[in-house]
């Protein structure tokens, strides 16, 4: 990889080899390596060792996950915040582990639908929940800093399944509730 980075350097007009650049390919690829991260984690199995027994059935809430992605178009930041909730079944899991699952499928390369989905449908598959929620918003670089240069612009993507689907009123609470301040 650092060798394309030094080749992309060149391409641009730049000299790799000038003081300020002599250890950007390295430095490149080692953040790639962190943002990409997210393909050397199994997210089911990280929720399925985190898995206890629920005592209620009443939606469970964390709003607010800051995440950071790269999009899959241009390798351009887009990042925002994830609000997800479960109401369980049998299981519960620790809530570190929720905002661990959005960072998972934020550590790739991602379109912003295809990720508010991922994060849905892994939490329901390994927790066998009533319902899944997921809302992120997010601004995205590409469309900040090239192309049509919105600054101001947000993305707001998201994804209901079992109850938050089937009932008006079990959304709705979702939806009051990532509202309210703490």
């Amino acid at each position: 990889m650092e060798q394309q980075i030094r080749q992309i350097l060149e391409t641009i007009g730049e000299d790799p080899d000038r003081e300020g650049l002599l250890e950007t390919p390295e430095r490149v690829a080692r953040a790639y390596q962190e943002l990409c991260s997210g393909y050397v984690t199994d997210p089911d199995e990280m929720v399925q060792k985190a898995l206890f027994e629920a005592e209620g059935k009443e939606m469970i809430v964390v709003k607010d996950i800051d995440f950071y992605s790269l999009c899959e178009h241009h390798m351009l930041p887009f990042f925002g915040k994830a609000s997800v909730a479960y109401i369980p079944n049998n299981h519960i899991v620790g809530l570190s582990k929720i905002a661990r699952v959005v960072d998972v499928f934020a550590r790739r390369l991602q379109v912003q639908e295809r990720m508010t989905i991922q994060i849905a449908e892994c939490l329901m598959r390994n927790l066998d929940a009533l319902g899944v929620a997921v809302v992120l918003k997010a601004q995205h670089l590409c469309m900040m800093m090239r192309g049509i240069q919105k600054q101001n612009s947000l993305a707001v993507t998201s994804e209901m399944l079992g109850a938050f689907e089937k009932h008006s009123k079990t959304r709705a609470e979702f939806l009051r509730l990532m509202r309210e301040e703490v």
